[in-house]
């Protein structure tokens, strides 16, 4: 593996001389002066995007300028996972820090309407806004919550002072009233709104910046896009959402084109929300990410690897993650740090000069050193599980034990990163290393739900998947 390199990690050093924050550590110490010195966040979540559905990460087709725009002026991860093949067990670890399997909604895969009612993330447990809010922060989450339904479950009784947007896993681009089947929601209130879904997210965000940037309060910005999940609809497809009339996982529906104009309207809201940060001067302390909370759907590009949402192929797991922190992580820095969903969690807190709660330790790493150039690339271990199809996955530096619908594997990912050279058999004390060390981990979380979970993607449905089926 690389590093960061050593002209990057020379940037950095004459950038942080003329800093007044101190470096200590694993981390940023604790800010001692006025409160306002404290790094907004603004964390920036699209929805099943594919790792090379942006172009900095190899989508040749389009172009999204805005997301190649944080990466040129930050910091590219070329290695990083989502905790899980879909949506809520991703969004349980990225706001706790911890691996999802140690809360029921985790066990969800994902959470829906047939989830037994109190089931979602627990109002008692610490999470990322939640901490923050106690240092000081103003909290938002603008777009997709996705851990659980009213009236036990809420952003706003889990850290967040403010919520406009989405309860469940998606919802139509245009049909999307209180009388809809999934509504935009004010607060804790339905609400009728009329527009595009990702255009209405990136106004509200665009407003959320304006007021922080008058109040001069540290804040946090969730703004996790429903785009690009389906269903598959761009800004001028109004009559598709009239035709599928709230059929949300239309399986007779979407082009590679429709998909295009969905990233590509949401790279023009991150647009509107960069700008917005330049406008109140905003930029220079505030840290930008964006990330997906898994692999690519139908439509995605997930190129150089195979496997898509809901499976713990490479394809399934890797996603774009990128950061922007002027002054304190080198522009145009590229890193080969293995990371994850629930890293982000510890790392941001740190850069907030706060900590998670000692109750609640964190297994997700403080990647804070990395980001600004004080520590190499280190390895790291992995651990993913996945009801449908039986899937389990371990990464241990190079190597990945997976097991999936029954058939055990082991690959090189990095140079293998198609996951085609089963090496089982040539390497078999570490393949029965990883294995035994993935069910030592999977004793140490709560039991895979008992309910059944079947494949999301089987062969009646898509027609590369015809080895795939699910039980009549």
């Amino acid at each position: 593996m690389t590093q960061v390199s050593m002209n990057t990690r020379r940037r950095f050093i004459q950038a942080t001389a003329a800093c007044s924050l101190a470096l200590v550590g694993g981390g940023f110490a604790r800010i001692s002066g006025a409160q306002g010195a404290k790094p907004n966040i603004v964390f920036i979540m699209a929805d099943d995007l594919g790792y090379a559905d942006v172009s900095c990460y190899g989508q040749h087709d389009y172009t999204t300028p805005n997301v190649d725009r944080l990466a040129t002026e930050g910091l590219k991860f070329m290695q990083g996972y989502s905790n899980s093949a879909n949506c809520s067990p991703t969004r349980t670890a990225l706001i706790t820090g911890r691996y999802q399997m140690r809360l029921t909604a985790g066990l969800e895969e994902p959470i829906n309407d047939s989830t037994p009612k109190g089931v979602g993330l627990p109002p008692s447990h610490p999470t990322l806004p939640s901490l923050l809010k106690q240092s000081g922060y103003a909290t938002t989450l603008v777009g997709k919550w996705h851990l659980g339904f009213l009236p036990d479950f809420s952003p706003l009784k889990s850290g967040y002072d403010r919520f406009f947007g989405i309860f469940g896993g998606g919802a139509d681009y245009f049909n999307h009233g209180s009388k809809s089947s999934a509504p935009l929601f004010e607060q804790e209130t339905p609400v009728d709104r009329v527009g595009y879904m990702t255009n209405l997210l990136g106004d509200r965000a665009v407003q959320t910046i304006e007021g922080y940037g008058k109040s001069k309060q540290p804040f946090l910005l969730s703004l996790h896009f429903t785009a690009p999940h389906w269903p598959w609809e761009g800004p001028d497809d109004e009559a598709e959402s009239k035709r599928i009339a709230g059929r949300l996982m239309h399986r007779d529906g979407g082009t590679q084109k429709t998909y295009m104009a969905m990233v590509q309207t949401m790279d023009s809201n991150i647009g509107r929300v960069l700008r917005a940060l330049d406008v109140h001067g905003l930029s220079e302390n505030t840290i930008v990410i964006f990330t997906s909370d898994n692999g690519g759907e139908r439509f995605s590009k997930t190129w150089p690897f195979t496997g898509m949402k809901a499976e713990l192929l490479e394809g399934g797991l890797r996603v774009p993650a990128i950061v922007r922190w002027p002054g304190r992580v080198a522009a145009g820095s590229v890193s080969e740090q293995v990371m994850i969903s629930m890293d982000w969690m510890p790392t941001l807190l740190a850069a907030a000069g706060t900590a998670p709660d000692p109750a609640y330790a964190p297994d997700g790493e403080n990647l804070l050193p990395n980001l600004t150039g004080r520590a190499a690339a280190h390895a790291r271990k992995l651990f993913w599980r996945f009801k449908a199809g039986e899937q389990r996955a371990m990464r241990e530096g190079d190597w990945k034990y997976l097991r999936i619908a029954g058939n055990d594997f082991l690959f090189d990912v990095v140079k293998d990163p198609r996951e085609r050279a089963n090496l089982r058999v040539r390497n078999t004390d570490i393949f029965d290393r990883l294995k035994n060390q993935w069910e030592a981990w999977n004793n140490t979380m709560l039991p895979e739900r008992p309910r059944p979970a079947a494949y999301s993607q089987p062969g009646n449905f898509l027609a590369d998947h015809y080895g795939v089926t699910n039980q009549q």
